[in-house]
């Protein structure tokens, strides 16, 4: 008998594969995903309107101009304040700086005074109503400080206006 060539037989390999380095992706991925996710969400600030108003009673709904402080904001970080109405104001117009010493140290003054003003009244729990008045010389980033001095000190009742009176107009202009 001859010798017959035997049949070359492949060898066989192994049926199991490696997925360690799949499920190392997909974790990237999943917390790529996560933190993308997380990162896109809208950054708002959080507003409160404080107490509604007294209903259709017309004197009720009206400011208490010793509750009022204005804000006005104007180009190269410039703040003025004043308490109550301009013409008459309670605290005359000053220029202040942002920071502690500053805006934040004349926002606490003026609320206690209200504080103790209404309480004088029957009225606690209302502080001072701020009234913020950007100019169109001011930038977004004083207007976004203020709104965080607003948060830090408190206060709730607060609204921003785009109006200036001729009065402020020339307040800004002159100092």
């Amino acid at each position: 008998m001859k010798n017959l060539p035997q049949k070359v037989r492949s060898k066989k390999l192994s049926s199991r594969v490696d997925l360690t380095a799949m499920v190392s992706v997909s974790f990237l991925l999943i917390i790529f995903f996560m933190i993308v996710g997380e990162l896109s969400k809208p950054k708002i600030i959080e507003r409160n309107f404080g107490e509604g108003g007294c209903g259709p009673i017309i004197e009720c709904n009206k400011p208490d101009e010793n509750r009022v402080m204005t804000i006005l904001l104007d180009d190269n970080n410039k703040i003025i304040t004043y308490s109550g109405l301009l013409y008459n104001a309670i605290e005359s117009p000053k220029n202040v700086k942002y920071g502690k010493n500053g805006i934040r140290k004349e926002l606490i003054k003026n609320n206690k005074r209200v504080l103790e003003y209404s309480s004088q009244f029957g009225k606690p729990r209302k502080g001072v109503q701020i009234v913020i008045k950007p100019s169109k010389n001011s930038n977004y980033g004083n207007l976004v400080d203020i709104l965080d001095e607003m948060k830090i000190t408190g206060i709730t009742s607060y609204s921003i206006v785009d109006y200036y009176t001729p009065e402020e107009s020339k307040l800004l202009a002159s100092k």
